[in-house]
This record gives C-alpha cells, sequence and structure tokens, in this order.
C-alpha cells in the first residue's frame, strides 16, 4: 500500500510538471490533480482491502483486469461529482480521460509488481537465503568450538556435556535456510549457544529474559537472534573486564511481535574499521536482508547506542515481526 499511495502520487506529480509552465504553476497544478487523485486512490486501496481474498482465488489476468476496471469507475464517478460540485480545480474533470488516466496508473502499477515479483523470484530468494545463512554458520561454529576447547582440560566432562550441546547446535544449523522454524525452537538454540559462551565468560556473563504473551509456535526466520547475541558477547561483554548483563524482551502488541535487546559496550561499534566493528556491522546487515526477504516492510530491525553514566554505552536491537495468521 505504501508503494501504491508514493507511486500514484509521484506519478500526479510528473503530470503536473509536465502541464505546467513554472514552479508556482507546478504547485497548483498538483494541488488539482491531487483533490481528484487521493479519494480515488484511498477508496480504491479500501474496496481492494475488503475483496482481496476474493481476487486471491481468481486467475492472474481477471484479477488484473477487476483492478484496472475498478480504479477506472471510481475515477470517472469522482470526476462527475467534480462536476456536479463545480469544482473547477479537479482535474481532469471529463470522466472518461479521468478513467483513462486511472486505468494507465492502475496498468503501471501491476507492471511494477510483476517485475518485482519476478526479480524476487523463489529461484532468487532461496539462493540468497541459503549465502546469508551461511556467512553466519562458520563464525557462530568457531566461536562454539573455541569454548568446548577451553573446557577440555579444566573440566572434561563439561567440555563432553557442551560437546553434545554442540552436535545438537550443529544439527539445527542443517536445517534448510527457506524454511521458518518456531519461536520455541529459535529460543532455545540461542540458550543452547549461551550457555556454551557461559562456560567460556563464566561469572562475566549475565543473561535476562523476559516473555511477554510470546507465540511460542510463532514460525520466524533461522538464526535470527543468535547472530545479534553473538554480536552482545563478542562486542559488548567480551571486551569488558568486569562482564556485563545482555537483556532480552520479547512481547507481542496486537499483531505484531517486539524483540528488544541490549548489552553494554565500552563504545560506538561503527565508530571502529575493520575486524570486529566490520563483522558486527556485517550481521546486523544481513539480518536487515534476510527480514526484507521473509517480510518485504512489514518487518524492520533498528539499532541505537545510548550512553550510561559510568562512561560506557548501552548498543540496543530493535525487530518488529509481524505475527500472521498463517505462521501461528
Amino acid at each position: 500500500m505504501l508503494r501504491i499511495l508514493l507511486g500514484v502520487n509521484l506519478m500526479a506529480a510528473a503530470a503536473a510538471l509536465v502541464m505546467s509552465t513554472g514552479v508556482a504553476d507546478w504547485l497548483q497544478q498538483y494541488i488539482g490533480l491531487a483533490a481528484w487523485v487521493q479519494p480515488v486512490l484511498l477508496l480504491s486501496l479500501c474496496l481492494l482491502a475488503l475483496i482481496g481474498p476474493l481476487l486471491s482465488r481468481l486467475p492472474v489476468w481477471p484479477g488484473r483486469g477487476i483492478i484496472v476496471a475498478l480504479a477506472s469507475l471510481l475515477a470517472a464517478l469522482f470526476a462527475d461529482i467534480w462536476q456536479l460540485l463545480g469544482l473547477d480545480f479537479a482535474a481532469p474533470s471529463d470522466p472518461l480521460k479521468s478513467a483513462l488516466l486511472a486505468a494507465c496508473a492502475a496498468i503501471a502499477l501491476l507492471t511494477y509488481f510483476d517485475l518485482r515479483m519476478r526479480a524476487f523470484s523463489p529461484a532468487i530468494a532461496e539462493a540468497r537465503l541459503q549465502a546469508l545463512t551461511a556467512r553466519i554458520r562458520p563464525h557462530f561454529l568457531f566461536n562454539s568450538l573455541n569454548a568446548v576447547l577451553s573446557l577440555i582440560r579444566a573440566d572434561p566432562h563439561r567440555a563432553e556435556t557442551a560437546l553434545e550441546e554442540l552436535a545438537e547446535l550443529f544439527r539445527v544449523l542443517m536445517r534448510d535456510p527457506r524454511n521458518l522454524l518456531p519461536l520455541a525452537d529459535e529460543i532455545a538454540l540461542c540458550r543452547q549457544y549461551l550457555d556454551l559462551e557461559k562456560l567460556r565468560l563464566g561469572d562475566r556473563l549475565h543473561v535476562k529474559w523476559k516473555l511477554i504473551d510470546v507465540p511460542q509456535t510463532m514460525r520466524v526466520p533461522p538464526l535470527m537472534l543468535q547472530p545479534l547475541l553473538e554480536n552482545a558477547v563478542y562486542h559488548g561483554i567480551e571486551p569488558i573486564s568486569e562482564g556485563g548483563t545482555i537483556r532480552l524482551r520479547l512481547m507481542r502488541r496486537g499483531n505484531e511481535l517486539h524483540i528488544d535487546m541490549s548489552n553494554p559496550c565500552t563504545s560506538d561499534p561503527a565508530d571502529k574499521e575493520g575486524g570486529k566493528s566490520s563483522g558486527h556491522q556485517m550481521a546486523l546487515a544481513n539480518i536487515r536482508e534476510r527480514l526484507a526477504l521473509y517480510y518485504d516492510l512489514e518487518a524492520r530491525l533498528e539499532t541505537r547506542l545510548q550512553p550510561l553514566h559510568n562512561g560506557q554505552h548501552e548498543f540496543r536491537v530493535h525487530i518488529l515481526l509481524p505475527c500472521r495468521s498463517e505462521d501461528l
């Protein structure tokens, strides 16, 4: 819907620019077009939202034909209304011309969405998801193995248990990255990873979980939270001699799942170059791209750095995911 709103208004602005003789005239022309475009556009979106389930059952071309016809009829209807009200500023006022312009705009947008769908075809999306997930696995497994190796001499029995946990993590990582997994499984994977890191860091690492009305069966992308926790340990807790606490809060609000994570850090990771900084930014960019592939504009990942009174900083990550009925 956001793309439709922006696309139609950009078309109106371009049409006003072609019709105008100057900047001041362009603004006047655009206001006249907008007065006609906005009611048609908003009513069209409302009707399409209502008949969306019906359109989804139809073949592609009949469904597109209905959308074009609906836009044309509404445009002609509003043109008649403007004529009856005597609003000369609303252009165009001719019903046939209005219907043709609306049909052209609808066809242009349908063509754009068709091209976009082809660009993000399943084969391409699957290949990108596999490549993005493959970038995470080596770093994750390398750190986990180091945690186990540090225990072999000091505590062989605990090292054996840790290897069993690592084998379980290997099994999870071998899953197809294209398939969503229950949120409960992702949380369990994170807890196992944190247990391994606690073997290495001991009392320096503390984790506080807070789950509020969390749908455990909700399906989410694999390895969504674990790389963020790895960043928090590697870039936040490990460089601080006294350690710190990682806080995670998962809360459902209506049809949205909010995930908040925070950890202390000595400075802004973005201020550093190379090494840890590049890995930190790559992981965030990786997760953003995977969320875009799964959810498009419905999901987002935001980060923020907040200074603390003790000279340190707190790095915060906020993820918003849609709670879709088919994923619950």
